[in-house]
């Protein structure tokens, strides 16, 4: 898809669809103010019939309106103008973006009216058309047999207006950059899991990386993880016929002396639950399980396709979670590549388990920051719902960092307490410790455990169980997130 600033008066612009802000109460605003002119009056006209109030997320289409050279207009819905926010302004855009890719038009025009710039200025006003719009055109990867609909038509979007049109262009590049790394996730996070096995993740690194110089991908098999030693992650994958696949991805955009960021993604391809068996309802939705994964293929992905100055590293432990006869079982105990015991209370709390493997292994970088992502806990989707991805660490400055990352790039997470009493729920008889702290704080203990292992290294953890993908018969599907998460972390900390 083409990006570009519009520097034309409105009316002039030869694109397909103008897309235009209206408050409610049939408000123009001031760029349908100047269309309304050059048509004589005639859009205010149609909206005084009161067919379109404006409402949030409203859109009507308006074809051979005169005056304009664009063939149609594309109004949608601002809601009330006092209430015009970065959140409903966001929303008005994705509706007509929604809209538009119901329609056959090749080209638009972005002309909506929007918050005070403290709220969106031209660079996140450009980011925010990119990526709304570059992901509008996203469609499911799924293996219907029946005539497929018509892919989008939409190939060029130019926005506007613009205080500074380079910063406008710099968040339109961006945008796009980061929808399309979003479309990678998705489409991995979607396949069924007779397909996106733990080879198959790897395969897909391996080739998704191939077209990237400055991108390296090693892929340790069974043999190179029990040489590691790491025991936990085995302990998953042994009841499973798939075997476990660990993914490096290293991006070296930055000097020899500079540390890098590693990321760390849980890959559970599917998660029955193990010997402590998934209930029958949603376990379809399993498949998710390797949402972590695919966002860190996506954010090294980005990095390579951006040249961000940086060194990234991308670390992801793929296994599946099975019931068979060889399966780990309630009350085993395993060593972690770290040396120290784990017992088994729980094989569906097995996330946590390839995940300390994982963290040990990034140690071998000398990391500037680690960052886990994970759909660990349906007890952070309890504590937060879907709007906020959980966020617990051991570095105050990092987690803020986050925390503000995800607040500017409008993926939002959210701060739980992570102190030493937690780590009491964890305590083993038998072992170094538990691998479940029992149900109060369930998403609190998980990330005490990995805690454990991450003692000497600035770590944050992100639980993305309620962000990660939408459940339900019609609406399933990945979100995407947190990548626009990651990539404004990793933009920031590139502009340094």
């Amino acid at each position: 898809m083409d990006f570009s600033v519009w520097t034309r008066e409105l009316p002039e612009l030869a694109a397909d669809c103008l897309v235009l802000g209206v408050f409610e109460e049939s408000e123009l605003g001031a760029e349908g103010k100047a269309i309304d002119t050059a048509s004589g009056g005639r859009l205010q006209k149609l909206l005084s019939r009161g067919d379109f109030p404006g409402r949030s997320g409203d859109t009507l289409l308006i074809t051979d309106l005169p005056g304009v050279k664009a063939t149609r207009v594309l109004l949608t819905g601002l809601g009330p103008r006092a209430g015009l926010t970065r959140r409903t302004w966001r929303k008005a855009l994705a509706s007509a973006a929604a809209a538009l890719g119901r329609t056959r038009v090749a080209s638009c025009a972005i002309a909506l009216d929007r918050p005070p710039a403290k709220e969106l200025d031209d660079y996140y006003f450009g980011r925010a058309v990119g990526e709304i719009t570059a992901a509008s055109v996203y469609r499911i990867n799924d293996l219907k047999t029946g005539r497929k609909p018509p892919t989008p038509a939409l190939k060029k979007v130019i926005a506007g207006p613009a205080r500074k049109a380079q910063a406008v262009q710099r968040g339109l590049t961006e945008g796009a950059a980061i929808a399309a790394a979003m479309a990678v996730q998705r489409d991995l996070a979607n396949l069924p899991p007779n397909v996106c096995t733990p080879s198959y993740i790897a395969e897909q690194a391996r080739a998704l990386g191939g077209g990237q110089p400055k991108l390296r991908v090693r892929v340790l098999d069974q043999a190179a993880i029990r040489r590691e030693r790491m025991g936990c992650l085995l302990a998953v994958s042994q009841g499973s016929h798939e075997p476990p696949r660990f993914i490096v991805m290293e991006y070296s955009g930055g000097s020899k002396q500079q540390a890098p960021v590693v990321l760390v993604g849980k890959g559970v391809t599917f998660d029955s639950g193990g010997i402590s068996l998934k209930d029958p309802g949603a376990m379809d939705e399993m498949k998710y399980d390797m949402s972590g994964a695919a966002a860190v293929i996506a954010a090294l992905l980005l990095v390579a396709s951006l040249r961000l100055p940086l060194n990234v590293v991308g670390l992801v432990a793929a296994v599946e979670n099975m019931p068979d006869g060889k399966a780990v079982k309630p009350g085993d105990i395993a060593t972690s590549a770290a040396g120290l015991t784990v017992e088994i209370l729980n094989t569906d709390a097995e996330g946590r388990l390839i995940l300390c493997d994982a963290l040990h292994y990034a140690r071998r970088f000398n990391p500037a920051v680690v960052i886990d992502m994970a759909t660990l806990t349906g007890a952070c989707v309890i504590a937060l719902g879907h709007h906020h991805a959980g966020l617990m660490g051991n570095d105050e400055a990092l987690q803020q960092e986050l925390f503000e990352a995800g607040q500017r790039a409008d993926d939002r997470c959210w701060r739980l307490p992570l102190t030493d009493d937690y780590a009491e729920q964890i305590k083993s008889n038998f072992a170094d410790m538990a691998n479940v702290g029992g149900r109060d704080g369930g998403a609190i203990t998980a990330a005490a455990f990995l805690g454990k292992f991450t003692q000497g290294l600035k770590w944050a953890h992100l639980d993305i169980a309620g962000t990660a993908y939408t459940g339900g018969t019609t609406q399933k599907g990945s979100t995407g997130r947190p990548t626009p998460l990651l990539a404004e972390f990793l933009l920031r900390r590139a502009a340094r």
